[in-house]
């Protein structure tokens, strides 16, 4: 649905669907029932996932894309960004780490990757810039420091240069707007603001500059700018919350540096500030215990008296080391419902979504948002309730902050 100029929803993610069929079925079963009941009377927006398999299945017959398009024409939805972060089985399988996989060194992610803007072109009406987010290049643990990882992430930026490179020429050719929105993530090759600028500014450009001019004879002012009109960020402030990030200075240093934000992704995190006493500790650690499901990755990052971070990989590793008396508060990649910031022993980090959302209301830096609470089927049952409902009331929540 549309806040002024932005246009907001959710990412469908949220959905157990892997191929083509079963992706639109979801569709068909939530979407009409949500824009029914936040946007009646108005188009609204889609933030679409499909899988690598989703991909392939909606172009292998022009039916299908057809059937698609007539679609999202009779139920009043359109199609402005999508998701292409996760490549394989989302639900219903041990994703963990390989939610990163394939990488960005691979022609798997890259091919992957062009066939979704194939389909996002044909999708986005007109007049609308289309964004897609993806994986922040890599995983650190899969790749040694060293020449080892600076390898894989030169690999991984001529990668992205390549998409920039076609998503400029479909600019020049359609004058359709389209941009690749990296997702830092704890442990990905680009976990926090900082990394991702220094990336962008130190390995993104000078690459791409020399690049875009030699391929697509351009001049260096005219290569710069096309790498940065068509990589943006995708800000998903329930990464940047694990990391302590002060979200206005982030900002700040994206505008000073003309680095665009393809996209808002509006999540929360899990928070807890962990008692000196033992006992009450352990009562907040044990509420938090709750939360570790053998699915997705759940990065945690402490932060110490001294306000030191430590890293864990996964809240198992967290746990073990739960007595830490050092550590004064958790962070934790679980993303929690965005409407609910105190649940008894743990709390989530709701308040930074808030300071995003004001500096967004004050200063827009995007127009695309989208909710991103995928783990409601692994949620504990306190929290879980009707999915179609809980998006409706995230999205509600997003929109009463914002009017």
């Amino acid at each position: 649905m549309k806040i002024g100029s932005a246009h907001l929803t959710y990412c469908t993610n949220i959905h157990a669907a892997e191929t083509w069929p079963e992706t639109l079925e979801a569709l068909k079963n939530n979407f009409p029932v949500i824009k029914s009941d936040l946007s009646a009377n108005e188009a609204m927006g889609i933030g679409l996932r499909l899988s690598n398999i989703a991909s392939v299945g909606l172009l292998e017959q022009e039916a299908n894309l057809l059937e698609f398009k007539q679609w999202l024409s009779d139920n009043g939805a359109y199609v402005f960004t999508m998701n292409g972060f996760p490549f394989g089985g989302f639900h219903h399988t041990v994703v963990k780490d390989q939610v990163h996989a394939p990488d960005w060194t691979t022609d798997e992610r890259l091919d992957y990757t062009l066939r979704l803007f194939n389909i996002l072109a044909k999708l986005l009406p007109a007049g609308l810039d289309g964004g897609i987010s993806t994986s922040p290049l890599s995983y650190k643990p899969w790749h040694a420091e060293g020449e080892a990882r600076n390898s894989a992430k030169e690999i991984a930026t001529k990668n992205i240069i390549t998409v920039a490179a076609e998503l400029y020429k479909i600019y020049q050719a359609t004058g359709v707007l389209l941009h690749l929105d990296i997702e830092p993530e704890p442990d990905g090759f680009l976990e926090s603001g900082p990394e991702f600028i220094d990336w962008f500014e130190n390995d993104l450009l000078p690459q791409g500059t020399v690049t875009l001019s030699e391929k697509l004879n351009l001049p260096s002012i005219d290569a710069t700018a096309a790498i940065k009109q068509h990589i943006n960020l995708c800000y998903d402030v329930c990464h940047f919350a694990i990391g302590y990030e002060p979200h206005n200075e982030i900002i700040d240093e994206l505008n000073k540096k003309e680095i665009k934000v393809g996209k808002i992704q509006i999540s929360a995190a899990l928070k807890a500030l962990l008692p000196v006493n033992v006992t009450e500790r352990d009562l907040v650690t044990n509420a938090l215990a709750k939360f570790n499901e053998p699915t997705y990755l759940h990065q945690v990052i402490a932060k110490t008296n001294g306000g030191e971070l430590i890293r864990y990989p996964d809240l198992p590793e967290a746990l073990a080391d739960s007595h830490n008396p050092e550590v004064n508060e958790w962070r934790a990649h679980f993303h929690v419902p965005i409407f609910v910031e105190d649940m008894g022993k743990v709390q989530s980090t709701q308040t930074d979504i808030i300071t995003v959302l004001n500096r967004f209301k004050n200063t827009p830096f995007t127009q695309h948002l989208e909710v991103e609470t995928y783990t409601w089927e692994v949620l504990p049952d306190e929290l879980k309730a009707p999915l179609t409902q809980s998006i409706i009331r995230e999205l509600n929540w997003v929109k009463n902050q914002l009017v």
